[in-house]
């Protein structure tokens, strides 16, 4: 039986999938905008605009909530598939942002009859259910993707497809938005005052107030009718635009068009797979891009999974590898640093500009935040820092079937004398004993249990934010990566060192098994990734 010959880098693939491995924030979007380059449609299957990519082109950033990657390549088509909510203000803004850059933008992308549209409605709704929540809120981004997946799932949410019907659009917004105003519109006895506020601005349907109290300025309507009004101003904007997303995506994948797919979020946001209840609405591992697009799983032949070089999140939730949280009142791991002096602004903060200098014993977590910038795209929330954790990355690779691991900001690493990677859990009441390969607890309480087994690798001293190639690279950053590589039983497709498309090197290295032996070369078709007993290609033609 014939077999897609398709590299795990992505390039030659017909039909690529990228996905964050970890809990969001990987930079998944680098290695997308490169893929984006030499394919002829970019899609979305997941999530709304709490997903964030920052890409700089030409030395102008773009960031993108909703948008997919492809929309940076002239030459490509962009889709927002059924599984996607979407805001349809938020969109308009980053189409219009794109004008300079592309003034046929709007004619490249597509949505989804099916997709469903997320209304202000939806925004408000979320600020006073995460309000509700006190100490045990979610740490949502509040951009209503819950309520608009929930109005989903009870089957009174509106989709793309029914703004071509102008008239029964209207009448089921208007009931819509009553049914919220009725459920959640009027105050309660233990409201906080930001709650009492968004319960105001919902009944009244006044969304600038909501958004904005003392200006208006930050988007949203003043009533019912100017909700109305601009929903068919948008409805003529993007009438051809909206399609059936599943006989487009059908149709270009007969005429042999090369396929991207970008997720957003990552594994352990995933409303299944997920650190429940710490997770997104949606479903952010590979099963979904099938059900968000509407494509069989045999027309997969690569999925990436996109690995920070060590573990970030945002919110709440346990986080075994941690070592800085948002107000960096952890103790943290102290270590030397012996790379490069750095001084780098940190807007806002009390102590000024974060510098470290070589022969400096510095805290590893907030490092991680300040030499990574962590700060999210959509947020703006200082993201909690740990080592690397493998033992969750073979975790996400088990349910996302990875043909490769894309690395990034290994440059952030640079300068401590040490690194840690956790590479296996056991449990603080048992901690003679490794909990399974692969195992990674579905209940909060199991997982505020877990102790992690640390390796202890030598750092590096020198700058690679200039390495143009892989073997550039300092020995011991090769062989941090290549340990990575190793443990997973996964070949290491590309490293990221730095924030530029040419900053993210190729590898072509083998995998050195536990035996000594020596694995196919990742990159070529006698990998045994796509060898006859691959299960992964087994019945591909």
């Amino acid at each position: 039986m014939a077999m897609l010959d398709s590299s795990p880098t992505g390039e030659d693939s017909k039909f690529c999938v990228v996905l964050g491995a970890q809990w969001g924030d990987e930079g998944k979007g680098k290695l997308v905008d490169i893929l984006a380059q030499n394919v002829q449609l970019c899609a979305r299957f997941n999530g709304g605009a709490n997903a964030g990519h920052t890409l700089v082109v030409e030395g102008k950033k773009f960031a993108f909530h909703l948008l997919p990657c492809g929309m940076i390549n002239k030459a490509c088509k962009n889709l927002i598939g059924n599984g996607v909510v979407v805001h349809i203000p938020t969109l308009m803004k980053e189409i219009q942002e794109l004008k300079d850059f592309d003034a046929r933008a709007l004619e490249r992308i597509f949505i989804s009859t099916r997709a469903h549209v997320l209304f202000d409605s939806h925004q408000i709704i979320d600020g006073i259910l995460e309000a509700e929540q006190g100490t045990n809120s979610i740490g949502t981004t509040k951009r209503g993707i819950g309520p608009c997946y929930s109005a989903k799932a009870i089957r009174n949410g509106l989709r793309f497809g029914d703004l071509l019907h102008f008239e029964e659009f209207e009448r089921r917004l208007r009931e819509l938005i009553a049914w919220s105003q009725k459920r959640f519109g009027d105050p309660r006895e233990r409201d906080t005052p930001a709650q009492l506020q968004l319960r105001k601005a919902l009944r009244e349907y006044n969304t600038k107030f909501a958004f904005d109290p003392e200006g208006g300025k930050k988007g949203g309507v003043a009533n019912v009718d100017e909700e109305v009004a601009r929903y068919r101003e948008f409805a003529q904007i993007l009438r051809h635009q909206i399609v059936d997303s599943v006989t487009l995506i059908h149709e270009d994948i007969s005429r042999g068009y090369k396929v991207l797919v970008e997720g957003a979020n990552a594994a352990l946001l995933d409303i299944d797979f997920g650190t429940y209840p710490f997770v997104t609405s949606s479903n952010t591992t590979v099963g979904s891009v099938c059900t968000g697009l509407g494509v069989p799983p045999k027309q997969i032949d690569t999925v990436i999974g996109v690995v920070k070089a060590y573990t970030t999140r945002v919110g709440h939730g346990p986080f075994p590898t941690e070592l800085q949280n948002e107000a960096q009142s952890l103790q943290d791991h102290i270590e030397m640093y012996v790379g490069p002096a750095q001084s780098m602004e940190r807007k806002g903060h009390s102590s000024g500009p974060y510098e470290v200098k070589p022969g400096q014993k510095v805290r590893v977590g907030e490092m991680l935040q300040e030499v990574g910038h962590e700060y999210g795209t959509t947020t703006g929330r200082r993201r909690r820092c740990g080592w690397l954790d493998l033992a969750l990355v073979k975790y996400s690779a088990m349910v996302n079937g990875f043909d490769s691991i894309n690395i990034t900001k290994l440059d952030v690493l640079t300068g401590l004398k040490q690194l840690r990677i956790a590479i296996a859990y056991r449990n603080s009441r048992m901690t003679e004993v490794r909990l399974p390969c692969g195992y990674f607890p579905s209940h909060l309480e199991d997982l505020k249990e877990v102790v992690c087994e640390y390796e202890t690798l030598e750092g590096w001293a020198e700058d690679i934010s200039g390495c143009s190639s892989f073997k550039d690279l300092p020995s011991n950053a090769k062989k941090y990566v290549l340990r990575i590589q190793e443990l997973l039983g996964i070949p290491v497709s590309w490293v990221g060192v730095g924030p530029d498309r040419e900053s993210m090197l190729k590898v072509d290295e083998p995998i050195i098994r536990p035996d000594g032996s020596i694995s196919a070369s990742p990159n070529f078709p006698s990998s045994p990734l796509r060898g006859a007993a691959s299960p992964r290609s087994s019945g591909r033609i």
